[in-house]
């Protein structure tokens, strides 16, 4: 509004300074009123002198503002002169401006400190870095992690710990790796988590810095505490009647007060009694064996091999595993259907590792639906919604109960009786080698579905 007042201000006095000027022209030429003529020229110059003055004044005006906004400079005053006109409205407006602007930057300070405050007390270290190493930022978590005042550069950082600072300008957005450094004398192991910032045309790099020492120690506690657990199950199931065992057949041939002499003028054993002992050594043969290949399993475990990565078609992958399940004679019966979508689907993975996991899959899905006259086996492969290749083997069989399903993927768990507990364990540790995941979900009698995602 106060633009348009200023130009028709201007347009008016222009034309008042054009008619002016005519007057003058006119008076000059067709009359002999000298006087009139000089008075009239005088009023003209004077117009257009008062003209300029006011473009001039408003420029000035304009010109400070434009200044006082570009160095952020909110102690300009544009308060009207009480002129009349344009000019006091357009003061006003820019005063209003001016005020909005500062308005703007009070808030931006402000949400600008309040996140200076959260990163300053949040309990994980952060540190920013752009891609010439200058840290641009580093809060007091990571200052106290880390043992250090302040850091200017990754350079700097590499003076303490060389590791760290070798891993950071290499972490990938979306990436996550544990490190382990010494801080005042103790070991500590610090999980890495980084992503990507774009500010100013400048590309930044946000890590975050985490002590999870306690917490892998805790798990690793627990681990070793159920695997105790297992192994002195496993153990003492197998030992306690091979012990038992072991005294009966020595009471059988050894008198209990150890009597030598009476030992050897015993009468020789019946055919009875060699039936026991032999049953009682048959017995402890199966049960040092039945120990002998819980350990072997143990080993088998703990020795899964690196992985040797390859790209694979999926549905080569699933026609194998299907193959091979038709070659069971307990998988007769069962409808196997396989579904790839899109059917060129590739998946990055050693083909023998994962061709185990399916067959540990199927064959439990088979077992697992002996009992059913309409028995069916799903092999899909598809994309997720993140891009990630996604392998189910899915069967209607009687499904798992709540508890169970939570400790199927545990070492040496079973519901089989004659099942040793370790392929889901091993396939959930194959799948972790190939930085994925395998996940169980069921509704009993209905659907049961085992879901690889690499």
């Amino acid at each position: 509004m106060a633009f348009k007042n200023f130009r028709l201000v201007c347009s008016i006095r222009i034309a008042l300074v054009a008619i002016t000027i005519g007057v003058v022209f006119y008076l000059a030429i067709f009359t002999q009123l000298l006087a009139t003529t000089i008075v009239v020229a005088i009023v003209g110059v004077s117009q257009v002198w008062a003209l300029i003055r006011y473009v001039d004044r408003t420029n000035r005006d304009l010109s400070r503002f434009l200044l006082a906004v570009r160095h952020s400079d909110f102690t300009q005053a544009f308060t009207p002169l009480k002129l009349g006109g344009s000019h006091d409205e357009l003061r006003e407006t820019f005063s209003h401006v001016m005020q909005e602007f500062h308005k703007t930057r009070q808030e931006k300070e402000e949400h600008f400190h309040y996140l200076q405050t959260v990163v300053r007390h949040v309990g994980i270290g952060l540190i920013v870095f752009d891609s010439d190493g200058k840290i641009d930022l580093i809060n007091a978590a990571a200052k106290r992690l880390l043992g250090i005042t302040g850091l200017r550069t990754l350079s700097d950082l590499r003076a303490a710990y060389p590791g760290l600072a070798d891993q950071l300008p290499s972490l990938q957005a979306g990436s996550r790796t544990v490190v382990k450094i010494v801080v005042r004398g103790e070991l500590l192991q610090v999980s890495l988590r980084a992503t990507r910032l774009r500010m100013r045309e400048q590309t930044y790099r946000l890590v975050s810095l985490q002590d999870i020492s306690s917490e892998l120690a805790e798990t690793e506690m627990q681990a070793w505490q159920q695997l105790v657990r297992v192994l002195t199950h496993e153990i003492m199931n197998s030992v306690t009647p091979i012990a038992s065992l072991s005294s009966t057949i020595r009471s059988m041939l050894v008198p209990d007060n150890h009597d030598r002499s009476e030992a050897r003028s015993r009468a020789p054993l019946t055919g009875e009694k060699v039936n026991d002992v032999r049953t009682a050594i048959d017995t402890i043969e199966k049960r040092s064996t039945g120990l002998l290949h819980f350990v072997q399993a143990y080993r088998d475990i703990s020795r899964i091999p690196k992985p040797s990565f390859q790209i694979v078609p999926v549905k080569e992958l699933l026609d194998r595993a299907s193959r091979l399940l038709a070659s069971r004679e307990d998988a007769a019966g069962i409808d196997t259907v396989i579904s790839v979508d899109p059917s060129s689907l590739e998946v990055t993975a050693d083909p023998e590792l994962v061709e185990q996991v399916l067959i540990n899959l199927t064959v439990n899905a088979v077992q697992a639906m002996q009992k059913r006259h309409d028995s069916r086996l799903d092999l899909i492969a598809r994309l997720s919604e993140g891009g990630r290749v996604v392998i189910q083997v899915v069967d209607n069989g009687p499904g798992i109960e709540g508890e169970t399903l939570e400790a199927v993927f545990i070492p040496f768990f079973s519901t089989k009786p004659e099942g040793m507990g370790i392929g889901l364990s091993l396939a959930r540790q194959i799948m972790r080698l190939h930085k994925g995941e395998i996940t169980v979900s069921s509704q009993p009698n209905i659907r049961t579905a085992f879901t690889l995602r690499f």
